[in-house]
């Protein structure tokens, strides 16, 4: 599906944190760029861009990203980038002749957000505008947002638009600026102006929502207007929380490792540095906690736990970073998990060693035999036992508590500070191996 983007605009209200403000980064990538991503994952595979203001610094980039997605993405000019927003839609009529998105270059969402709305029937002559529903919405600049005021149409589907525009004082819902259009957005747009003088978007809709030809989609996903330096802030904290909510995760990951790894991925993903670097460098943390435990004494065991604790911290920027800068790849998850195994291995063999050096007890080795056949057996059975339990939720049962790898590393920071070693690596050979049945148990009967 073609995507049509409005770009051309100053963006005074956010000229501190750039001069284009398409290009500003948030989160280490561009705003015109996670507009263009979010969209290619919604199913859109061809884009129009309306540049206008530092018209040829976004062109520019443009071209640059259009190599790297390795998909077409078109500038059109509007010289008149200062009048409303209408006047940018207008540069695509010579180009879009079938239906196409229509965005804001400003206005980040999530996907699925899009993809409800292209799945929408469109009939000749309509458009349809994906509405928040939620009038509370904690992301909503309350003193700038479009507002809507919809009517049921006898649909499951939509409602009808009744009217639009900033001052409405009945309303139920907001205009997220995310549309499917026909080319009949052009024609409402040049009535809107013969008999209003109205040149925006809001304008059309109204003409169109006259003629019964304007819907709505209710929407309860992400989306946000990044107008000003509040909703910026705003932006950044909900791409950050939207990162906590990963099924995948263990309790010490969910509730300690993750609100700490994003504060750190925050930072990281300002830099220029790669999800494989922060898998590396997590990696030899752990070797250096490692080497620390088969040193000896209880410092070094003491500084070698809380290194171990603050690797597997750092074990989850990676996927953090991968996921805001768009980095994400196959290679790079099977190399977190190539690195993580040799990791879990170097840490309880440290903590073997430590044991053994004060005292060459056969027991004590066979505990930290089973403490890593049970580490490496847990992490091999979660594929199956994580997609099994993808399994129930959907069908709208519960995940049991997940037994991984945030609570090996948490087990041995805890033996490590409170010099428990033994009792810990007992701990750890028991648990891991009791869990590991358990899933063959739960696989075998699924």
């Amino acid at each position: 599906m073609k995507c049509l983007i409005i770009a051309a605009g100053k963006g005074r209200r956010l000229q501190q944190r750039g001069n284009s403000k398409p290009l500003i980064p948030i989160l280490g990538i561009p705003l015109i760029e996670r507009v263009i991503r979010a969209a290619l994952e919604a199913g859109a595979d061809e884009f129009y861009v309306v540049i206008g203001y530092r018209g040829e610094q976004v062109r520019d980039f443009l071209k640059q990203l259009a190599e790297r997605l390795a998909i077409p993405i078109t500038p059109l000019v509007n010289e008149d980038w200062e009048q409303e927003n209408g006047v940018s839609v207008l540069q695509a009529r010579g180009v879009l002749h079938e239906p196409f998105l229509l965005l804001m270059a400003d206005h980040l969402f999530d996907p699925d957000l899009v993809r409800s709305l292209i799945t929408l029937p469109l009939g000749d002559g309509e458009i349809a505008l994906a509405v928040d529903g939620n009038t509370r919405n904690p992301l909503i600049d309350m003193g700038d947002v479009t507002r809507v005021r919809m009517e049921d149409d006898g649909s499951a589907e939509s409602k009808k638009i009744r009217d639009i525009g900033k001052g409405l004082a009945d309303f139920n819902g907001f205009d997220t600026g995310i549309f499917l259009c026909s080319p009949a957005i052009f024609k409402a747009l040049e009535q809107s102006k013969e008999k209003d003088g109205d040149t925006s978007l809001s304008g059309a809709v109204r003409v169109m929502a006259a003629a019964g030809r304007a819907k709505a989609i209710l929407t309860d996903e992400f989306w946000i207007d990044v107008d000003d330096s509040a909703a910026f802030r705003k932006a950044e904290q909900a791409l950050l929380k939207r990162l906590r909510d990963k099924p995948g995760d263990g309790p010490v990951a969910r509730y300690l490792n993750r609100p700490v790894s994003v504060r750190i991925s925050r930072y990281l993903a300002q830099r220029d540095v790669t999800p494989n670097q922060i898998s590396l460098f997590s990696f030899l943390c752990s070797v250096v906690a490692a080497g620390l435990f088969a040193l000896g004494g209880y410092f070094a065991l003491l500084v070698g736990g809380v290194l171990a604790q603050f690797a597997s911290i750092i074990d989850g920027c990676d996927g953090e970073v991968a996921r805001l800068k768009y980095q994400s790849s196959d290679f790079g998850g099977w190399f977190d998990a190539v690195l993580d195994r040799y990791a879990d291995a170097f840490l309880l063999f440290g903590l073997t060693w430590h044991l053994l050096a004060a005292s060459a007890n056969g027991w004590i080795l066979l505990a930290g035999f089973m403490a890593i056949i049970g580490s490496f057996m847990l992490s091999y059975t979660a594929d199956k036992y994580d997609h099994l339990m993808r399994e129930r939720i959907r069908a709208g049962g519960k995940a049991g508590l997940r037994m991984g790898r945030d609570v090996r590393v948490f087990l041995i920071f805890l033996g490590a500070v409170a010099n428990l070693v033994l009792p810990v690596l007992v701990l750890i050979a028991v648990v891991m191996n009791l869990e590991t049945l358990r899933r063959v148990s739960i696989a075998r009967n699924a």
